[in-house]
């Protein structure tokens, strides 16, 4: 180039050139969010997530702050469990983590770390009162004991059953003038909105701990057996069709009669149950996957067999994991529902197909108890559903072709 000329102009960067610049992530992100039914399941799980971590704050008994002889508490605060204070620890790591760049497996080890992190410290230092007397704060407001106080929107726990009403039992939404159900009260009094409330937690766990447990045996075994094939895929093979014949259900009700009713141990049978549909689409990418000259590469240069396996091969062959466990969640939150409707669920805590149960187990239906719940459920599974349908068209290349 001579003096005096202008260096030539970088040509314009065609929506092309954007798309290969992107991420395979978040290139998949795009196109599952371009299609309306996951963002109306995306919209409804956020709704839960958030109504699960502040449940505390939308529905309790406990006034958020309140004033008394000129000294402003907050009693809320002091009743939350450690499980309240790890999900909010939890959450807004999420959210920090939203906005740093950085790979998206790095921020699921940051965000595992925290998340165990969180719950230690706070089993060990959070020690909210024993003993809980849900109506006090109602009957020191109305002797006039407080200068003020801010309830939540939903002024009831989903324990308290309005003892100093008197009998309290089923009403129906709105029934009762001297306070306002809006969904409802079950048959001990609790008010039914409260109990959905606090029982979002137990649907979203419950999906999301027993997926987890499901998708990384289900990764490991068929990953193994993908890549070496051979005499270790033929007894992985017989393994996966021993645990897909084994009942998810009658091993659930069979754990229940000699150990008793707990969330834990429903998650972990349902994800022990689980993994072998994973194991199969994982087995089948590896297969494919082995033959690959990146991956011929990878192993020439003698890198480690955990680098080549889960840092070459998982992420290009990751797709239908993603779209199974999708459907997975949703069939852990439908087992569950299953077993509470069965009354062999949760005694303690509150959880959509308990009340189910409670709809049909007093001599007249109770068209509240099954309409809301149920409903809850509904849109819940549909979701997941919405979700993994949309992941599954994004990710396929055929069905990208089929379309065009």
């Amino acid at each position: 180039m001579t003096k005096g000329q202008t260096p030539p102009s970088k040509p314009p960067r065609t929506s092309e050139h954007r798309n290969t610049s992107r991420s395979f992530s978040a290139i998949v992100l795009r196109e599952v969010l371009s299609r309306w039914g996951a963002r109306l399941g995306l919209a409804w799980i956020a709704v839960l997530v958030m109504v699960a971590v502040f449940a505390p704050f939308i529905a309790s008994s406990h006034p958020l702050l309140v004033s008394e002889n000129n000294s402003t508490t907050s009693p809320v605060l002091r009743h939350l469990t450690a499980t309240d204070v790890a999900l909010l620890a939890v959450f807004f790591c999420t959210l920090f983590l939203l906005f740093v760049r950085t790979a998206l497996h790095v921020k699921f080890l940051i965000l595992l770390c925290a998340g165990i992190a969180a719950s230690a410290f706070s089993a060990m230092v959070v020690s909210p009162p024993q003993l809980v007397i849900y109506e006090q704060y109602r009957e020191r407001q109305v002797a006039g004991h407080f200068d003020w106080a801010l309830f939540a929107p939903i002024p009831y726990s989903p324990k308290d059953y309005l003892r100093d009403h008197g009998e309290t039992g089923l009403e129906s939404p709105l029934a009762e003038k001297q306070r306002t159900h809006w969904f409802g009260t079950e048959e001990n009094g609790a008010d039914v909105l409260s109990r959905m409330i606090h029982a979002s937690r137990i649907a979203l766990g419950i999906g999301f701990i027993a997926t987890g447990i499901a998708m990384i045996i289900g990764v490991i075994i068929g990953g193994l057996m993908g890549y070496f094939s051979g005499l270790l895929d033929i007894i992985g093979m017989r393994l996966v069709e021993i645990f897909e014949a084994i009942p998810t259900l009658f091993l659930l009700l069979t754990f229940v009669a000699f150990f008793g009713r707990s969330l834990y141990i429903m998650m972990i049978i349902i994800g022990v149950t689980s993994w072998s549909g994973y194991a199969r689409y994982i087995r089948a990418e590896f297969l494919r996957l082995r033959e690959q000259d990146y991956v011929q590469a990878a192993v020439a240069c003698g890198l480690p067999l955990r680098s080549v396996l889960f840092r070459h091969i998982l992420p290009n062959g990751v797709a239908p994991i993603l779209v199974a466990a999708s459907f997975g969640v949703a069939s852990a939150i439908l087992a569950e529902a299953t077993l509470s409707f069965l009354g062999l669920g949760l005694v303690d805590d509150p959880s959509w197909g308990q009340m189910l149960n409670q709809a049909v187990t007093s001599s007249t239906f109770n068209w509240w108890m099954a309409a809301f719940p149920g409903g809850a459920i509904f849109l819940t599974v549909f979701a997941y559903n919405l979700i993994g349908e949309a992941m599954r068209d994004a990710l396929d290349p055929y069905l990208k072709k089929s379309s065009m």
